[in-house]
């Protein structure tokens, strides 16, 4: 399919906005929720990504000045969304022209909060990137607020408050974790538990994992959705532990302890085959392989240490390459761990102390949070840097989004939209 017949394809599917259109051709051209159409960091393999970073290779097509976020942005078929915290007051959501990045609606709610002393230095504002599913914008604001919007209007369709509902304790960093949309209903680590909703409605389905609130109560990493040893689960790390959660009712099917200091569970774990990757600061790096017995007709899970490693993993959430593990530590080096032995394949100079990764074939494309964008070949024999170049001059923790010929960078000023030149690639 050549690029004009994916354009084409996409305005279709922008004008009916029909809640399947982030499918099957278009999942190339879109980036709908956090870690991209997979959730994995792993972007589709066509088009091929260019060898370099340069300007020559990567121009830019638009910028729009904003206030500060950290949401990632979220990418239709015609438009982006992006957040803002306005005033240290409200929060802002915006649909922008993904043409020229004109401002199509903005919906906005009061959502200020003050975060921990040590915490300031990185900000008060909104943090989680929203989830899209073709018709719904779902946006979690810092005061443990989820927010559904119509996608075409920006019209609110229903709001949820976990504080006032479930009466927790308002979290200490404020709403993180990324929310999960599946089939008819949404997941998110809040109200000091984890949830699931009617996405129509908002209505609770179940509510498990409850941990009492307060700094113990804000989750950082976000859930995700997976069959590990022939059993259908969401993945889900809290502050202190991994569990396998039954999807229908809530019920754990295995729990495993995760060391880190004061609950800093900061990345989402990947899955490999049937075993899970984590690494936590304070801690260490673990790889869990889990297992399905069946007794009496009762199927139960186990999980059980394949091996750790010493690397302390922070923030940045890794992404695997055949059988390796690309993954930004505490130290702000990038490593290369063996998945198989846990053993180290090359550890880098540092660099950052946030990376967001994103995958195709041999290539990662990292957005480091000093405003660098690398180009690295996924070589497990040594750190293998094809380019690098300079995108931003404001820190850029927001998730990078690579989408077709396209990649959008939300740095804490604004949003700029790159595009690959089609003579490199």
């Amino acid at each position: 399919m050549n690029l004009f017949q994916i354009r084409f394809m996409t305005l279709i599917a922008a004008v009916t906005l029909l809640p399947h259109a982030t499918m099957a051709a278009d999942l190339a051209a879109t980036w709908p929720q956090w870690r991209g159409p997979s959730r994995d960091g792993q972007a589709p393999l066509t088009p091929a990504w260019p060898d370099r970073v340069d300007d020559a290779t990567l121009a830019t097509t638009w910028r729009v000045e904003l206030g500060p976020s950290y949401s990632g942005p979220i990418v239709a078929t015609d438009r982006v969304f992006v957040t803002e915290t306005r005033d240290k007051k409200s929060e802002v959501v915006k649909a922008l022209s993904r043409e020229e990045g004109k401002v199509l609606w903005s919906a906005e709610w009061p959502g200020s909060m003050s975060v921990p002393f040590f915490a300031e230095e990185n900000g008060e504002w909104i943090r989680a990137t929203p989830a899209y599913d073709g018709e719904s914008l779902f946006v979690a604001g810092m005061r443990d607020v989820l927010v559904c919007l119509e996608a075409a209007t920006g019209k609110e369709r229903w709001r949820v408050d976990f504080v006032e509902r479930f009466k927790s304790t308002l979290p200490t960093f404020g709403f993180v974790s990324s929310p999960l949309v599946d089939g008819e209903h949404i997941y998110v680590q809040a109200g000091a538990s984890f949830v699931k909703l009617n996405k129509r409605s908002g209505e609770t389905i179940w509510r498990s994992l409850e941990d009492g609130g307060g700094m113990n109560g804000s989750a950082f990493s976000s859930p995700f959705k997976a069959t590990i040893a022939g059993q259908t689960q969401l993945l889900v790390q809290t502050r202190n532990r991994l569990v396998g959660v039954d999807e229908a009712t809530g019920s754990e099917l295995w729990t495993q302890p995760i060391e880190a200091f004061c609950g800093m569970n900061i990345l989402t774990p990947v899955v490999f085959g049937d075993a899970i990757f984590t690494s936590s600061y304070g801690g260490k790096s673990w790889l869990f392989d889990l297992a399905t017995t069946s007794n009496d007709g009762n199927s139960k899970m186990s999980v059980t240490e394949r091996w750790q490693n010493k690397n302390q993993g922070y923030m940045s959430t890794p992404v695997i390459i055949d059988g390796h593990i690309y993954t930004h530590l505490k130290n702000q080096r990038f490593a290369c761990i063996d998945l198989a032995t846990g053993k180290d394949r090359w550890i880098s100079k540092p660099f950052g102390k946030y990376w967001s990764l994103v995958a195709q074939a041999q290539k990662i494309m990292a957005l480091d949070e000093r405003g660098d964008l690398l180009l690295i070949n996924a070589n497990p024999e040594k750190f293998e840097l094809m380019d690098q170049r300079q995108v931003s001059e404001s820190p850029t923790w927001a998730h990078l989004a690579v989408c077709g010929d396209e990649v959008y960078v939300r740095d804490l000023k604004g949003l700029t939209a790159f595009h690959w030149s089609a003579s490199q690639q």
